[in-house]
């Protein structure tokens, strides 16, 4: 016998193309002011370099997209990830983001809370990955 999933109660996975800003809203507002004040910063930058995209909360972190995920961010324990979805992006900016004491993990900046948010750097990064996903 199979079970049938459809009907009122069936499982759907959000579609990624939705505009939920009240969700990244929430986001925000759940977390410790000093985090909320530097994710808020990002969130204004990247939708100021992009004001097309939307945003959604999607694995539990904030989303931005344009025709595919663009960037992403996130509070951790001790930082702020700023996820620029692109392998290429952090291995040009190395030594840009190694004098600003940006320690970076894969494809993700990691960002102190309460620090100056290296405003210039974040811009490069998300005009180098609007370049991408426009190639």
């Amino acid at each position: 016998m199979s079970q049938d999933w459809s009907g009122p109660f069936a499982m759907r996975k959000p579609k990624p193309t939705r505009h939920a800003p009240a969700e990244v809203d929430e986001y925000l507002a759940a977390q410790a002011p000093v985090f909320r004040q530097t994710l808020a910063q990002l969130r204004d930058i990247i939708t100021r370099v992009a004001p097309d995209c939307t945003e959604r909360v999607a694995y539990r972190i904030p989303i931005f997209r344009l025709r595919k995920d663009f960037v992403a961010i996130s509070a951790a324990k001790r930082h702020i990830g700023f996820h620029t979805m692109s392998k290429a992006i952090p291995v040009a900016m190395k030594d840009e983001l190694k004098a600003q004491r940006i320690w970076v993990s894969g494809t993700t900046f990691h960002i102190k809370p309460g620090s100056d948010l290296p405003v210039e750097l974040i811009e490069i990064a998300l005009r180098a990955r609007l370049a991408e996903l426009a190639g």
